[in-house]
């Protein structure tokens, strides 16, 4: 019984071996593997094929994208509210400068003029016109010869509460100016206050030898409370005139007991070409500028003596706030209107015929006042042609 039992656990175990080794060969016959046991053999995995790699295209690299330049923005530009130009909104925003200036034989030339927007000249004592320029588009190195006050000249800067510089005054501009002299009418820049403003020139003979700059004004005007600010145009403005719609040639002429002031139309610049008693071509004598502005005002206005003790000839007095005859020159042609002022700090402004304000060309503007005398203060206006002047023809002698 135990002899039994062993043969059969041998042949057990026999026959376990018997279905390994033919597991293992069937195996064996699909890969070949290392030497070992057959069951070490059995187990591990069959060998699998390497792929051959395909070799992937080479991306070409896209070229750098060159930066657009950065646009430079347009520079913003409002009209300048004396001239109409196109000027920054800072200059815009300029507190105006009105300066008294001289207009005897001896202080000609004067500099300053040609850049001021806006330029006033009036009868004074005796007959001798002098000049009051605004300026805020423009601010030149020099201005002068600087002299003394009147007070329908104060009137006029008051339009703008202007930094009114001027050397001495009138007993009545005084007046007006210690009263109404820190923004209510003007800012008082006086000489005899303010001496380090103003300079005099080693090579002019004294009065007519006081200068200041616009810089110096301006500095001072802050000081004393002239503020920049937005300003409303006090005049309508518009471009040049076609060329083919202006005249050819054409002149006005005023006349002051001492000086006489004669524009002539240059077509091409759309100017009026200045010339003065003793300077057929008026030029700025700090820039060397000829003097042409855009546009011409004359206006008549009530003038009498100020009876105020002056001695010699009587200082004079205006009526300023009122309405006149005046004569209006732009683009070449001429219209009679009328001025009109209805206060102190309010504008003169001009009308035409029929009530309505004119349009002055965009630049600068010179208002010629006289009085309502047609004998001491003669005006005339010599209309331009439509057509071009003739071509002289040549002498035979030019000729040959």
């Amino acid at each position: 019984m135990k002899r039994t039992t062993t043969v059969g656990a041998v042949s057990a175990v026999a026959v376990s071996a018997a279905l390994i080794a033919l597991v293992a060969t069937s195996i064996g016959g699909q890969a070949a593997t290392p030497t070992g046991s057959p069951i070490a053999q059995a187990s591990q995995p069959a060998a699998t094929a390497t792929p051959t790699a395909t070799a992937s295209p080479t991306a070409t690299p896209s070229p750098t994208p060159t930066p657009s330049p950065t646009p430079i923005p347009t520079p913003v530009t409002v009209p300048a509210p004396l001239t109409g130009e196109p000027v920054s909104p800072a200059v815009a925003a300029r507190h105006p400068i009105a300066v008294m200036i001289d207009d005897l034989g001896a202080a000609r030339p004067q500099s300053g003029l040609s850049s001021a927007s806006v330029v006033w000249q009036a009868p004074a004592e005796g007959g001798i016109p002098r000049y009051m320029a605004i300026f805020q588009d423009t601010l030149p190195k020099s201005i002068g010869p600087v002299r003394s006050s009147r007070y329908y000249y104060i009137t006029w800067a008051a339009e703008w509460r202007a930094i009114y510089a001027h050397s001495g005054g009138s007993p009545g501009a005084k007046a007006t100016l210690q009263a109404k002299g820190s923004g209510q009418y003007v800012y008082n820049v006086d000489e005899f206050r303010y001496s380090g403003t103003f300079f005099r020139l080693k090579t002019r003979f004294s009065p007519h030898n006081l200068y200041t700059t616009s810089a110096k004004l301006r500095n001072l005007g802050k000081r004393i409370g002239a503020k920049d600010k937005a300003y409303k145009p006090a005049w309508n403005f518009a471009p040049d005139a076609p060329l083919d719609e202006r005249p050819y040639g054409g002149t006005i002429t005023v006349k002051y007991p001492y000086n006489t002031i004669s524009y002539k139309y240059d077509r091409n610049s759309n100017t009026y070409l200045r010339s003065v008693t003793g300077e057929k071509k008026e030029t700025d004598a700090g820039t060397g500028t000829r003097i042409a502005p855009k546009n011409v005002v004359v206006m008549r206005m009530r003038f009498g003596p100020l009876n105020d003790g002056h001695p010699g000839a009587p200082r004079l007095e205006a009526t300023v706030v009122g309405s006149g005859p005046a004569w209006i020159s732009t683009n070449g042609k001429t219209i009679k209107g009328t001025w009109k002022k209805t206060a102190i700090t309010k504008p003169t402004q001009f009308f035409d015929a029929k009530g309505n304000e004119v349009t002055l060309t965009i630049g600068q503007t010179f208002v010629q006042v006289v009085t309502t005398s047609t004998v001491g203060y003669p005006i005339s206006f010599k209309a331009g042609s439509d057509t071009p002047p003739a071509t002289p023809v040549p002498s035979a002698s030019t000729a040959n």
